[in-house]
């Protein structure tokens, strides 16, 4: 959501005792309510309700918005059945990343999850031509709870988003640098959609069941710890899908032709992603985090140089100071970096997300000699018939 819409939408959930703000783009919601390890453990067991109200909701209906949200993103939501959680993107037609969204149906509306509410309902709108589909941000009506779930909605229950993160979803594919394993496949994050008249009520129901009221510093921690990339925090204006493994559960190579999937197919077939993501562990020493978009250096002195940033950041009630990072493919994976902060220069080790060598696991066999501007074959009408350099 747009700064300036989100600061509209301050959660009421912070007038709650022991509340304190988070910033950026959660500052609409509590970082926590006065014990942020406590409420981890909590959320990490599964009996914690996290304030998500500061997330946009787009709704789309009509009977053409599976097909039309289907050539118009990266995922294949054709066939989307009620209750079926997906998640997709909508790119530049060079291929980075521009919409982020969580996808449920509820069978007459397509509900869509998403941290730019106002600029995806915008695009949206522009490409309707003459289907039978209508957007609307519905981001005032509406609001989020995350709970440490995997569980869709039962009947009778409200619209529920599942997070599929980090399973490789029919027709996408991985850049870890581990495929057996991944440290979020025990993490469970669901989002349940209530009217935001309701969010109080609802929380206190939880509450009264005996669960605990969480801050974005459990989720947030809880998310950095599972390698679980965020559009508001990990994504800027060059950010390639492949560079974050989101191919996992965002994208599916052999759907048809949407915007910018010329460049995603060139990376995967032919190609390697510039940067990639990585976890740091922080030096705890310090007592003190960097900020985020905080350089990351290589080297020291006059001969350190900057590889990437931090791109988010959190303190982990077991595994100390954590943050995500963008760095340089080539960056040497062994090699300790440096991190400025507050309290002085921490030191990084890396634990690699995205894979050093920049290839998939299902990366095709490098093809035969071929004819210059024939590798890929005839442009997607939908990037204009242009192949990005």
């Amino acid at each position: 959501m747009d700064a300036t819409r989100s600061a509209t939408m301050t959660s009421p959930l912070l007038s709650r005792h022991g509340a304190v703000s988070d910033t950026a783009a959660d500052a609409a919601v509590a970082w926590h309510y006065g014990d942020p390890t406590a409420e981890q453990r909590a959320l990490q067991a599964g009996r914690a309700v996290v304030d998500q109200s500061h997330l946009g909701i787009v709704t789309v209906t009509g009977p053409d918005r599976l097909s039309w949200l289907d050539s118009l993103s990266t995922q294949a939501v054709g066939t989307l059945a009620p209750g079926q959680s997906s998640e997709l993107m909508i790119l530049s037609p060079q291929g980075r990343i521009e919409h982020v969204a969580g996808a449920v149906d509820d069978g007459e509306t397509t509900w869509l999850i998403t941290e730019t509410a106002e600029g995806l309902a915008t695009f949206l709108d522009r490409m309707r031509f003459m289907l039978r589909v209508e957007v609307a941000d519905a981001t005032a009506g509406w609001a989020a709870l995350g709970e440490a779930v995997a569980a869709p909605a039962a009947d009778g229950e409200p619209v529920t988003w599942v997070d599929p993160w980090p399973g490789v979803t029919e027709g996408g594919t991985t850049y870890a640098a581990d495929a057996s394993s991944h440290p979020g496949a025990d993490r469970a994050w669901r989002l349940v959609l209530v009217p935001r008249g309701s969010l109080e009520a609802e929380v206190d129901a939880r509450l009264e069941a005996g669960w605990t009221l969480a801050g974005t510093w459990a989720s947030e921690a809880e998310r950095i710890a599972a390698y679980r990339p965020r559009a508001a925090y990990e994504v800027d204006a060059t950010t390639l899908p492949h560079e974050l493994d989101w191919l996992r559960t965002a994208v599916h190579l052999h759907k048809g032709c949407y915007r910018g999937q010329e460049t995603v197919a060139k990376v995967h077939n032919v190609g390697r992603p510039p940067r990639r993501l990585t976890l740091l562990h922080l030096d705890g020493s310090a007592h003190t985090l960097p900020d985020r978009g905080a350089p990351v250096m290589l080297g020291d002195g006059d001969a350190a140089k900057e590889v990437g940033h931090v791109t988010s950041v959190a303190r982990h009630h077991e595994y100390g100071p954590v943050a995500l990072a963008v760095l340089k493919r080539s960056t040497d994976p062994s090699a300790t970096l440096t991190v400025p902060s507050d309290g002085g220069d921490l030191a990084a080790n890396q634990e690699l997300i995205v894979n050093a060598d920049g290839f998939s696991a299902d990366r095709p066999d490098k093809p035969g000699p071929t004819m210059k501007g024939l590798l890929m074959g005839k442009g997607c009408a939908a990037d204009g018939g242009d192949m990005p350099a």
